[in-house]
């Protein structure tokens, strides 16, 4: 079975995320690595487009489609929702984060 490309959509949360675990990178292990996490952040997330499929599904928001997936990169986790043309970026989230702020993600248009 094929999988087609797909776009991959931001939501506005994403980007709070990532400026976030960017300045923690700073203030905690200095430019080089919060750079390199940023980068290897980014290629995570355009991978998505035509691997979208390759990630487990996210175990706080299990579904029978499985539409919800996360990409696990170091403590963190990527979480993306999967829809018939696109993928949605969700958020970036610490993995330690309560399950019940992981569940509300499921509201995010």
């Amino acid at each position: 079975m094929e999988k087609k490309i797909r776009q991959v959509i931001r939501s506005k949360y994403l980007d709070k995320d990532v400026a976030e675990l960017y300045e923690y990178g700073l203030e905690t292990f200095g430019e080089l690595f919060a750079n390199i996490f940023l980068e290897e952040l980014k290629h995570s997330i355009n991978a998505l487009s035509y691997q979208y499929h390759l990630h487990s599904e996210c175990k706080h928001l299990e579904t029978k489609t499985q539409i919800y997936r996360n990409i696990i990169l170091g403590k963190y986790l990527i979480i993306y929702r999967i829809k018939a043309e696109k993928i949605e970026v969700l958020r970036a989230l610490h993995g330690s984060q309560s399950p019940k702020k992981i569940k509300a993600i499921k509201k995010i248009k």
